[in-house]
C-alpha cells in the first residue's frame, strides 16, 4: 500500500483529530490540512504540517517576543519591505511539510532544489502501484526552435494520437514485465509459486519515468518562495508548474501577507540588468539609443523587449 490515501475515511480521521496548542496557527490552512488537492491526472499535493505564520516573519524581523504588532498594515508594510529588499532570514522562520504524489520525471527535476528535506517512497522496500502519467493531447508539443528546454507548437491530431498510444503501451508493458520479474502483484501476492522473483531494488529499473512516486517535502518559506518563483513561472515545464501553482494557493491560505508580498515583488515584478536599467532611464527621459549601445547579447535583448512589451523602434534611434 502506498502513502496515498486509498480511502476517504483515512483522510477524515486525520482531520478529525484536534490538538490544543499555544503555537502560532493559520486558520485558513488548518481548514484544508491533510486535504489532497489533485494535480495532473493522478497526482496531488497536501499539507501535512506547518510551523509559523505571517506573525512569525514579523516577530523574527523585530526580534521581539510573542505576537507581532496588532496593526495589520504595519505587519504588511514590514513584510513588503523584507521582500522588496531581499531580507530572507525572517521568512526562514516558517516551515511547511507537503505530501506530494508526482511522476518520477518531475521528481527528478524537482529534486534539484536542494534546500528542502525529502523522504521519498521506497521502491526497494515496497511495490510501486500501476499508476502512470499520460498528458492531455493539448499538452503534447514539438521541440521549441528558440528554447532547448521548452515546447513549441502543439502536435497535430494524428501525431498526438500516436504518441499517446506509445506512452500507454510502453507504460502497460513495462509494468507487466515489472510484475513478472518481481513475481508479485501490487498486494505482494506471489504470481507463480514455482519460480523465484527478482529483488525489488532491481526490478524497479524497468519502469518508465512517467510512473508516479510520492514524497514528503519539508521546506522553509524563503526557499519555498524561491522554488515557486522558478516553477510557478510561465516558462517552467507545464507539469511542475501545475504542482507549483497548487502549492502557491496553499501558501496564500497559510501566510496571506507574505504571499501578497511575494506576488507583488517577486512573481510579477521586473528585474533589470544594469544595461537594461540604463536604457529604461533614457526612455523615461524621452531619449533613444544607438544599436551599438545596447550592451546586451541578442537573447538578453529579446527578453528585455518582451519584458517591457517594447519593439526595437521604440528604443533604437
Amino acid at each position: 500500500m502506498t502513502l496515498a490515501f486509498k480511502k476517504k475515511e483515512e483522510k477524515d480521521e486525520m482531520q478529525a483529530e484536534i490538538f490544543e496548542t499555544r503555537r502560532a496557527m493559520s486558520e485558513e490552512l488548518d481548514k484544508v490540512l491533510y486535504e489532497p488537492f489533485p494535480v495532473l491526472d493522478k497526482g496531488f499535493v497536501r499539507v501535512i504540517d506547518y510551523m509559523g505564520n505571517d506573525a512569525a516573519v514579523t516577530q523574527s524581523a523585530r526580534v521581539s517576543y510573542g505576537k507581532g504588532t496588532k496593526i495589520l498594515s504595519q505587519d504588511q508594510g514590514l513584510i513588503n519591505y523584507l521582500m522588496r529588499h531581499r531580507h530572507t532570514t525572517p521568512f526562514e522562520m516558517c516551515e511547511i511539510k507537503f505530501h506530494v504524489k508526482l511522476p518520477i520525471f518531475i521528481a527528478r527535476q524537482w529534486i534539484r532544489h536542494r534546500t528542502a528535506n525529502v523522504n521519498e517512497y521506497s521502491a526497494r522496500y515496497s511495490i510501486l502501484s500501476k499508476e502512470f502519467y499520460i498528458p492531455e493531447p493539448e499538452k503534447l508539443a514539438v521541440q521549441s526552435t528558440t528554447n532547448k528546454q521548452g515546447r513549441g507548437e502543439t502536435l497535430n491530431a494524428k501525431d498526438s494520437a500516436r504518441v499517446l498510444e506509445i506512452l500507454r503501451g510502453d507504460s502497460e508493458r513495462c509494468y507487466d514485465h515489472y510484475q513478472e520479474m518481481l513475481n508479485e502483484d501490487e498486494n505482494e501476492e506471489i504470481l507463480d509459486p514455482t519460480r523465484s522473483g527478482l529483488t525489488r531494488e532491481l526490478a524497479r529499473m524497468n519502469l518508465t519515468m512517467n510512473y508516479y512516486t510520492e514524497w514528503y517535502w519539508k521546506v522553509d518559506l524563503h526557499n519555498l518562495f524561491h522554488f515557486l518563483s522558478l516553477r510557478a513561472d510561465s516558462h517552467a515545464q507545464y507539469e511542475i508548474q501545475a504542482y507549483a501553482n497548487t502549492m502557491l494557493e496553499l501558501v496564500k491560505k497559510w501566510v496571506p501577507l507574505s504571499y501578497e508580498a511575494f506576488v507583488k515583488y517577486r512573481q510579477n515584478a521586473m528585474h533589470l540588468s544594469q544595461p537594461a536599467a540604463e536604457i529604461v532611464k533614457k526612455l523615461v527621459k524621452g531619449q533613444k539609443i544607438a544599436s551599438n549601445e545596447k550592451g546586451m547579447a541578442a537573447r538578453e535583448w529579446r527578453e528585455f523587449l518582451e519584458q517591457l512589451n517594447l519593439k526595437e523602434e521604440d528604443v533604437l534611434l
